[in-house]
This record gives structure tokens, C-alpha cells and sequence, in this order.
């Protein structure tokens, strides 16, 4: 059964659909388009062939909030390689009348000048989306938004605003990450919260792209006074025997980098651009030592529901592809957004459902120096792997060590990441098995390695090994662990001066 709320947005729409738009201009080249001052699409766009446009612009659509834009020649091709009729065009062929026979794209708000003809699936009108005001009203002005409560313990109301200004009653938001609520709504529809006991507004929000907001101001952390030296300490040497139980691996090395599709990286970075600013702190106090939120706060933008399971399928296809075996999800985690002095302990992950992942790096920003993930591969050698926004680490999450020990550095710097974690279908304890024939050998013998850059720093390609499969990423320290004890000197190794007494 339809929701109550969901029944007044689809009316809603279904009322103030038009029939006769204009378009915004049409578009011969990709720098044409209107960006904002960090290149960024300034608003949701409709893209279609400049020989359907009288189609699309005659058709029943609602496009408050949207620029109409044909496009032609480089742009045309960019956009619609396929040529502008959804089962192919002659050359010269006259434009079509019904719009269902056109090509069209939408591209969202926020995305990217360089992955601007770049979209998911869903955004693309084509050979099985059938009608055109359906799919225009589904894909392209329906979003999802998520609203977290941080103004008050006690539940606060939650009211759709109708185009009226009415409030329509729809429960009540509970407080904090774990009761945040996700819906279903479209660009331009209006929410309030109300204090339960005042009836104080404390936000309202129109909706303007897929949202994520917290209602009042996500708390301070707590219990800064334990011993963390102490619990470092011990969470290092227990990671090192963790990671010492699992048996089965999947490739020579453990890790491998790779780069996210366009189309699954314009929709995650987009989401990151428009919801940067609604970030919270990531609720740790009480929780263990492997950010050192205590010193440093750590953001998190939450994922909504629908869309991180749109691209956890996308990304499954690509970890599979590495991993050689059929997996299945098991978690989606992020957007986490670390600050400058930033560090993330040495750890590997649950054995029962985090056997292979992904590291997703969707934004950086005012970094002085690379800040590499670091990982041991299956002979404990240490390997500093430098990422740009939209490239990949895939690694044997709970096999192989993992962390960003060394600080982040740089004056007001961030580097915000994506998580995803996957294991070999209906097998929670495939940790206890051997590996399936086939498997690529663990490369644990490299022959000779030597520095050639006389660095002790981040230096790609700065080790050269007898055997080159070792990569270009191993460390320019030639760091090899063999026991937690050698996990924790080189924590305190790479830790600020005024910390490193305290080891």
C-alpha cells in the first residue's frame, strides 16, 4: 500500500505537470553549460538530441528547477553516441513527433564538468524506459532524502508542506544516526520539523537534490579522559593475531587499485558536492581507537538507503571481477570525511562479512602531502598506495592489515572515502577454508628490493624488486611486520613529535 506521504507527493505532481516548455539554450559544446566557480553543474539539466527537441519540450513534463538543453554536434555525439532515436536514426531522417521515439538524459545538480555526459542507468532515456512523462517523473525529479534528528531526545514532528502551504502530519523523527528516516520525495517540496513540546520550527528545508540533514547540531564526543596510549596498544597487537586466522585469499598480493566507472562516480561525488555542507560527527564516544576521533573530529554524510543499494550492485560487479568468486553484500559504509590530523589505526575487518572490499576515495581537498592507505600484503610487507577522487583500492579487508597511520596533513585539509564490503555468497565462515583451485598464489617471495630514490617518504615506483608483481607501491621504509609490536613502533614512528613520548 501506498505511504500517506508518498500518495500527496505523487498527487502533488501529478496536478502540476505542463505541456509547453522552453528550452535553455542549445548546446554545441560541453563548456557551454552553466557551472558554478568549482565546475560543478549548477542545476539539474534535461539533455536531448536538438532533433527532438520539439518532442521533449511538447511533452507533459513539470521542469520547475530543471534547464532544458538540446544539444548538437560534439555534444550531441558526447551525449547520445548511438545517434539521437532510441532504435537508431538514418542520416538526414526526419525529427520525430512522438517523444517516445528520442533519446534524453538528465543530468543532476552538482555533478562534475568533467563527467558531465556521464550518468547511471536510470537517468538515461532510452530503448526499455518506456513512457517518457514516467520516467522523466521517476528518474529524473523524484529523489530520496534522509533527515536525522540531533535537536532533541524526544522525538520531534515531521509535516509536508502541500503547494497550498498546509502541513501534513507525518510522524515523528527519533534522535540520532540510528533512527534516521529515509523517504521518497521530488525537487521542490517543502518539510518542517516542530519541537514536540514548544511547536517551535527548528528546520525547514525545500527540497532542491537527494538530501541527507541533520535537525540541530550532532553532539561533542565524550569519554576524551581514557588511556588511549594503552588501548592503542593492546587494539594493535589483537589485529595482528586477528588477521593471523584467516586462511583463504583470493590474488598474490591482497590489494590491487583500480578507478570507478564515470557513471557510478559522477552520481557519488554529486552526492558528496551537494551534501558536503550537512555533514555531522560520526558518533564514536564509547566506541574503540581506530580514528582518533579524541583528538580530531570525524564527518560522516549518510548514504540513502535506495541509492547506496543502486551502487553497491554497480560496484559488486567490480569486486567480483577481482575477487574471482561469487560474493554477496554485506555492508556500505560512508561517507566518512577525514580532517586535517587525521589518523586511522592499523586493523582488518569482521572475518564473518567483510572478506573482500572496496576503498572508495570521492573527494580531497588542501592536502600538502599524499596521504596513502596503507596495506600489508600476504608477507606482511608494507605498501603506501596513493589515491585520486574516483579511484578504488580493492583489498582482503579482513586478511590484510590496513590503515592511514601518518597524519593528514595540510591546512584545512579533508579527504572523504566510501566503503563497501562483500564475502563469498551464504559462506559467513569462509575465513576457515582453503582456497578454491585456481586461486592465484600469495607472492611472498620478490627476490632482492631496493630503495633506488633514497627516500623515506611516500615514493611510488620508489622500490624496485627481482620480481615486478610486488607493484610500485611497496614503501619507500621497506617496513615488514612480524609481530603487533612492530604494528605499534611504526604507529608511533609516523605520529606527530608531541606524541611520540608518550609510546
Amino acid at each position: 500500500m501506498m505511504k500517506p506521504l508518498v500518495a500527496y507527493i505523487l498527487l502533488a505532481y501529478t496536478a502540476t505537470s505542463t505541456n509547453a516548455h522552453s528550452n535553455s539554450g542549445t548546446i554545441s559544446s560541453l563548456s557551454e553549460f552553466d557551472f558554478d566557480e568549482n565546475g560543478h553543474v549548477s542545476s539539474h539539466m534535461l539533455i536531448y538530441p536538438l532533433g527532438c527537441a520539439e518532442a521533449v519540450e511538447s511533452s507533459k513534463i513539470d521542469t520547475d528547477r530543471f534547464k532544458l538543453h538540446p544539444v548538437t554536434g560534439e555534444s550531441e555525439l558526447a551525449f547520445f553516441p548511438n545517434g539521437w532515436r532510441k532504435h537508431g536514426a538514418e542520416s538526414g531522417e526526419e525529427a520525430p513527433k512522438n517523444v517516445e521515439e528520442c533519446r534524453a538524459m538528465c543530468v543532476e545538480r552538482g555533478v562534475h564538468s568533467s563527467l558531465v555526459t556521464s550518468a547511471m542507468p536510470e537517468r538515461h532515456y532510452g530503448n526499455s524506459s518506456g513512457n517518457f512523462e514516467n520516467w522523466f517523473l521517476n528518474s529524473c525529479r523524484r529523489v530520496e532524502v534522509c533527515f536525522m534528528n540531533y535537536h532533541s531526545h524526544t522525538p520531534i514532528k515531521k509535516y509536508w508542506v502541500d503547494h497550498s502551504g498546509k502541513e501534513k502530519d507525518h510522524g515523528t523523527l527519533g534522535y540520532g544516526e540510528r533512527k534516521t528516516q529515509c523517504i521518497k520525495s521530488f525537487l521542490g517540496h517543502r518539510f518542517k520539523f516542530r519541537d514536540a513540546d514548544t511547536d517551535e520550527v527548528v528546520l525547514e528545508i525545500t527540497i532542491e537534490h537527494t538530501l541527507v540533514i541533520a535537525v540541530g547540531d550532532s553532539p561533542d564526543y565524550t569519554g576524551t579522559d581514557r588511556d588511549f596510549v594503552s588501548e592503542i596498544k593492546n587494539t594493535l597487537s589483537r589485529e595482528w593475531h586477528r588477521h593471523e586466522r584467516v586462511k583463504r585469499t583470493c590474488s598474490p598480493l591482497g590489494f590491487k587499485k583500480g578507478r570507478l566507472p564515470d557513471d557510478v562516480f559522477a552520481s557519488i561525488s554529486a552526492f558528496y558536492y551537494n551534501n558536503r555542507n550537512y555533514k555531522v560527527r560520526e558518533e564514536w564516544s564509547g566506541k574503540g581507537v581506530f580514528v582518533n576521533w579524541w583528538e580530531v573530529d570525524v564527518h560522516f554524510i549518510q548514504v540513502p538507503w535506495d541509492m547506496k543499494g543502486n551502487w553497491q550492485h554497480r560496484l559488486l560487479e567490480l569486486v567480483e571481477a577481482w575477487a574471482g568468486v561469487k560474493l554477496e553484500q554485506t555492508d556500505m559504509y560512508g561517507l566518512r570525511r577525514y580532517e586535517e590530523g587525521a589518523r586511522l589505526l592499523t586493523h582488518v575487518d569482521r572475518e564473518t562479512t567483510h572478506a573482500f572490499s572496496l576503498i572508495v576515495n570521492i573527494a580531497q581537498e588542501n592536502l600538502s602531502e599524499p596521504w596513502p592507505v596503507e596495506v600489508y600484503d600476504h608477507a606482511n610487507r608494507l605498501h603506501e598506495v596513493t589515491m585520486e577522487p574516483g579511484d578504488v583500492v580493492y583489498y582482503e579487508s579482513a586478511k590484510c592489515l590496513h590503515g592511514r597511520n601518518k597524519p593528514l596533513q595540510g591546512k584545512g585539509a579533508h579527504y572523504v572515502n566510501l566503503f563497501t564490503h562483500y564475502r563469498p555468497v551464504g559462506d559467513p565462515s569462509w575465513y576457515t577454508k582453503e582456497n578454491p583451485e585456481r586461486t592465484p598464489e600469495p607472492l611472498l617471495e620478490v627476490g632482492e628490493c631496493r630503495n633506488e630514490q633514497s627516500i623515506q617518504d611516500v615514493g611510488v615506483g620508489a622500490v624496485k624488486c627481482g620480481d615486478d608483481r610486488i607493484g610500485p607501491y611497496l614503501s619507500p621504509t621497506m617496513h615488514v611486520a612480524t609481530s603487533g609490536q612492530d604494528l605499534i613502533d611504526w604507529w608511533k614512528s609516523v605520529a606527530p613529535k608531541d606524541e611520540k613520548d608518550e609510546f
